[in-house]
Order: structure tokens, then sequence, then C-alpha cells
């Protein structure tokens, strides 16, 4: 961080208050029309970042779905040529249909029942009544379909359902039904409490409620889909909520899932996650734990993918309370690529030692994040470490929306930072707007920065690395104890600089000396006695532009590069009294 230049130009703009009366007469012309017309034309941004939150909801909304007829993973592709119902009762179980002594069997110890399938043929099994003390294995050969349909089974000493096959296991929801499975305290013989060695895909729109006491609520060895039209509730009080270890793809539905043990993990995959559909919530309030296996801080998370993040379509909702807890953990890339993400994470930093420890995050991806559409909304209030975004490599935004609150950084990338469209909104409460580590490259979009009191800045770039900000199209404001200026000649688009305070709502502006409006913001936050920083597309160094903030206004003139020093500040502070000279 700049810490002494950001102190040094916020002096600067303060010290350029006194000189600002000569240019009245300059700005005269600037009607009550044109202000009008800034208003109604101005960028906007979500100011509920600050105050939004997420709580579960298991209410169901319509949705389209198309059958693809060559895909596999789709029950309505695959012809059952067997059928078996399998119905518990309290303490036993009864079944009937394709059951014969050679390669489909079916056998029960009370009510555990066992089924074990060699057979060529595909199976499709129905499971319905209702056991305080049973469970359902199954090992196949082949896929099959496991229809619960009223299914409500409890197992104390185990997994209610637990499947050996490796192969697909279509789970279908019946319509109208609920089903209900709650595992034991105390079992090794699976890995959740619905578990599969093979690929899980749920469809239906039956509900589905999963307690897990022991490990996981949901879990495959290879990949979980859930598709639309489901509505899936997964409460775990030792593991994770839904894990699928080479994959875990929501095409829809809706799907809840509430974690509380230390280091545990709402959604979860060694591979890869996505997000394509549906409404998906996933609350999170265990806090980080320390693993002495890998020697090091096993952190909770809302979302983590060892591999990468994709969301498309649909709505995340995203809530940690826990210490040092995360909203979304990425070991490779997040792709914010439509759809709706909202992120809440509210835990202090967990510490093992003094030299380990864990920081709260909202989206922390150790490699790229990119996001060319929809909405990522993220608040962390965590304190000192707790940032809203936090790239360990390159963000790129090219479209969408992207708003963060936050205690630290709101935006912290560690390389480059590129903004070539789209809307960006960071605000920090304790530290920078937007932080990078790299270079800032402003080519597209509106962004509009926040940061706390000097040395912090609104938009910061890494100066000792020799890095800077290249503003070559886009709009920016930023505002902050003082913000990085472009530092090298291949930044093409001229910039001004004033000081002073905004309010909530007020609008700023930017017009040609000639009276043309180049573009304006609805400001999102209040800031007192801050050093501004403002670009817009076809700003050239060297002319004058009219800076309007609210009813105040000031000429400035535009810099390209180089020097720090800030332009023009308002008299009285910006955002107060009336337009000088207004018609």
């Amino acid at each position: 961080m700049k810490k002494v230049l950001c102190y040094t130009m916020l002096l600067a703009s303060f010290s350029l208050l006194q000189g600002c009366s000569s240019e009245e007469d300059s700005v005269a012309s600037i009607t009550e029309a044109q202000q009008t017309t800034a208003t109604a034309t101005a960028v906007s941004f979500d100011s509920d970042v600050d105050a939004f939150d997420v709580s579960l909801d298991t209410s169901a909304f319509t949705e389209q779905e198309t059958i693809p007829a060559d895909d596999e993973d789709y029950v309505e592709n695959t012809t059952f040529t067997k059928t078996v119902n399998i119905v518990f009762t309290e303490s036993g179980a009864t079944w009937d249909g394709d059951v014969n002594d050679t390669d489909l069997t079916v056998t029960a110890t009370g009510a555990h029942v066992v089924v074990n399938s060699t057979v060529s043929d595909t199976v499709a099994y129905t499971v319905s009544g209702s056991t305080s003390n049973g469970s359902l294995t199954v090992y196949s050969d082949r896929k099959f379909q496991l229809c619960l349909a009223g299914a409500q089974i409890t197992n104390p000493s185990g997994a209610p359902i637990n499947i050996q096959g490796k192969k697909r296991v279509f789970v279908v929801l019946a319509d109208g039904t609920e089903n209900t499975l709650t595992d034991g305290t105390d079992y090794s013989t699976a890995k959740a409490c619905l578990f599969s060695k093979g690929q899980l895909i749920f469809s239906g729109s039956g509900r589905l409620n999963v307690y897990g006491n022991n490990k996981a609520g949901i879990r495959s060895s290879d990949y979980v889909v859930i598709r639309p039209h489901t509505n899936i509730y997964v409460e775990t009080t030792a593991g994770n909520g839904i894990k699928g270890d080479e994959a875990l793809n929501i095409y829809g539905g809706v799907v809840n899932v509430q974690v509380s043990a230390n280091g545990a993990k709402g959604l979860s995959s060694d591979g890869h996650v996505l997000i394509s559909g549906g409404r998906t919530t996933a609350i999170v309030t265990g806090s980080s734990v320390y693993d002495s296996d890998e020697a090091d801080i096993a952190g909770s998370s809302c979302v983590k993918a060892d591999s990468t993040f994709t969301i498309t379509g649909g709505a995340l909702y995203l809530k940690n309370t826990g210490k040092g807890g995360k909203g979304i953990s990425v070991d490779q890339q997040a792709r914010f690529y439509g759809g709706t993400t909202a992120v809440i994470t509210t835990g202090s930093t967990y510490k093992y030692s003094s030299s380990l420890d864990s920081k709260s995050k909202g989206v922390k991806a150790d490699g790229d994040i990119v996001v060319s559409g929809g909405v990522l909304k993220v608040r962390t209030t965590g304190g000192d470490g707790s940032e809203g975004i936090e790239s360990k490599s390159v963000m790129t935004v090219t479209g969408g929306s992207v708003q963060a609150y936050a205690s630290d950084d709101a935006i912290n990338t560690a390389s480059h930072l590129y903004i070539q469209g789209g809307t960006v909104y960071a605000y920090s409460t304790g530290n920078d707007g937007i932080d990078t580590n790299g270079n800032l490259y402003l080519q597209g979009g509106n962004t509009v920065a926040y940061g706390s009191r000097s040395p912090e800045c609104g938009i910061d770039t890494n100066e000792e690395g020799g890095y800077t900000a290249y503003f070559t199209g886009g709009n920016l404001f930023a505002i902050g104890g003082g913000n990085s200026t472009p530092g090298n000649s291949n930044s093409t688009q001229g910039y001004v600089t004033a000081s002073g305070s905004v309010s909530k709502g007020s609008v700023a502006a930017l017009f040609t000396e000639s009276e043309t409006l180049l573009v304006s913001f609805t400001l999102p936050a209040s800031y007192s006695s801050g050093s501004m920083l403002f670009t817009a597309g076809g700003m050239s160094a060297g002319n004058k532009y009219i800076l309007t903030i609210g009813e105040s206004a000031t000429t400035v003139s535009a810099q390209q590069y180089g020097s720090s020093g800030m332009g023009g500040g308002m008299g009285g502070g910006m955002g107060g009294g009336n337009m000088p000279g207004r018609r």
C-alpha cells in the first residue's frame, strides 16, 4: 500500500480548497435542466449491499427444463426393464416385483434392507414407508432408479441409504411426497447420510430432507447432479452438506443447506462446482479449525471447490458466521458468468497460533476471478483481514454487476485487475476500496470505489512494486484518504481530482467545458472530507471539465499521467451549498 503517497495526496487536495472561487464564473452555465438530465441518466448501484441478509427459503417456484435426448444423466433417457417395490414399516419391510433367488435378491434384518443386483437389466426401485431403526443398502453392477415416494428412514447406527454400486443412481423424488433421511451419530460404514459410490442424480418435484449427525448429508464418490423442480433440504452437525467428490452440478431446483460443524463446507467438491439454475442457499455457522493431519487450518466455507467454481444462471445465497469462514473458496478459477450470487461473512479471524490464522473472505480464489454477467454481491464484516473479493491471481470484469462491502479491502488482487465492462461498486470501512498488487486497467464499464481514511484509498495500486493505474476507457469515481493515479504514458484517458464531501443519493457528474455531459453516478454512500478521482471515456489531458457533486460545482483541469497532485477542490466541501451562478 502506498501509505505515504495517499497521505500526501490528501494534504495536497485540501490545500487547494481555498483556490476554487476563481473558477465559479466558468460553471455558471450549468443549468438546472442539465443537472436534471445528469440525475436522470446517472449510473446507479445497488445500495443494499451493506444491509441485505440471507436466510433459508424452501418455497418452490416454476422452472423450465429441456431434456437432452442423448444425455445419460437424464433418467428419461433410460428404459427400466425390472421393478422392485420396498415398503418400510416400523420394525420391518416388505417388497415385491422382479425379485428372484439368483441375481436380484432382497433380504432384511428387522427394517435393515439389503439389495444385491447382478442382473444385466436396469432396475427401478420404489421406496416408501417409515421406520425409526432401518436402512437401505444397495449393491448393483448397473445403473438404477431409486424413487423415494414418501420414505421416512432413520438409522441410529449408520446411514439410512448406502449405495455401494459404482454406476449412476437416479434419485427420483416422487411428485407430492416428502421424504426424510436421518443418520446416527457414530458409524464408519458410509461417508454420508445418503451415500453412493457412483453418481447421484436428483430429479422429481417431491421433497427430500436429510439430517446428517455423523458425516456429510449427501455425498457421491463420483459426482452429484441436482435438476430443476427438486426440493432438497440438508442439515448437518458433524460434516459437509452436499459433496460430489468429482463434481457438484446444480442445474436447478430449490436447495437449502445448513451446516454447523467446525471446518465444514456447505457445498463442496474435490473437482468443480457448477451452478446453472434454481435457487441454492447455504448457511454455515461453524468456525475454522486446525487440522492436525494436514498441519494446517481447515476453514469453514459455504462453497468449496478444489478445482473451479462457475455460475451461469440461477441464484446462489451464502452466509458464513464462523471465525475465519469463507463464502466461496476456490483453488483454481472462479467464474461468474450469470445468475445472482449474494455472499455474507461475519466471522472474525480464527487464530491457531501467532503465525497461523484464517481470515474470513466473501469470495477467495487462488486462481483468476472472471465476472462477465449476472450479479455478484458480497459483504464481509469480520474486521481486519476480512476482504470482500480476493483473487490470488488476476481479476477481470467484462460485464454484470459487482458489489463488495468489506471491513478490509473490498476488492483485492495479488496481480492485475482489468475492468472492461459492467458495473463495479467497492466500499471498505477500514481499508482500500480497490487494492491491486499489480496494475489496474480501467478499459470500460462504470466503477465507484470508496476507501477508508488516510492512508487508505479509494483505489490503491502497488506503486512500490512498479505497478500503476492505466485509464484507457470506462468511467470511475473514487473517494478515500487518497487514490492512486496513472503513472505511465500508456494511460491515454484523462482524469481529474478534487476533494470534499459527498452524500448518499447525490449525483456526481462530469461535463465538458462546453457543457456536454460525459457521465454521472448516483453515489451509493456518504463520505466526509475525502480525496476524489474522476475519469470518464473521452477525457483528454490539458482540457478543463466541470465537476458537480449534488448542487456544488467546480472547474478542474484533466491530467493524463505522472503528477499525483490534486485538482481544484470545492469550497465548503463537495455536496454542500448551491451551484455557483446557476440560472
